[in-house]
């Protein structure tokens, strides 16, 4: 499985609101610091928007900033919103598994497997906790 630009764009959108700390930014400015298109913005921001992760606002000093606390984001529920399903075989990739191989696929408890560690890994993982080691290094630019 391969996390494509459009997820990681979407972590680094994320991330930049957080160093924000809650001020509205538009999103030219975050395409700007980001050194991403703002048109490729324009198709992420809507994803995110959706699954309330974002209190937006129009006008002068408009723009975007995040609905919760960093510390209440994952890297694994971004990443979702923006990729779809992270399982590493189709067959994972809906509630249930309706492949007519599973009860004889030698290989599935492994692919199972992975998908729990992936999830459970990028689920530990807050945006807080990617600026907070950001911020150790001094870096004031967030690229994944």
């Amino acid at each position: 499985m391969k996390i494509s630009t459009k997820g990681r764009y979407a972590l680094r959108f994320m991330l930049e609101l957080a160093a924000n700390e809650g001020s509205f930014m538009a999103l030219k400015d975050i395409a700007e610091k980001q050194n991403i298109s703002k048109k490729y913005l324009e198709q992420i921001v809507p994803l995110l928007n959706r699954s309330g992760m974002l209190l937006t606002n129009r006008g002068y000093q408009g723009g975007y900033k995040l609905a919760k606390k960093p510390k209440e984001y994952t890297a694994g529920e971004i990443l979702r919103i923006t990729e779809g399903s992270l399982a590493p075989v189709a067959c994972l990739d809906g509630e249930t598994n309706t492949c007519e191989r599973k009860s004889l696929c030698p290989t599935l408890e492994m692919w199972q497997g992975l998908y729990k560690v992936m999830n459970d890994y990028l689920d530990s993982i807050t945006l807080q906790d990617l600026l907070d080691k950001y911020r150790k290094f001094g870096a004031d630019v967030y690229y994944i």
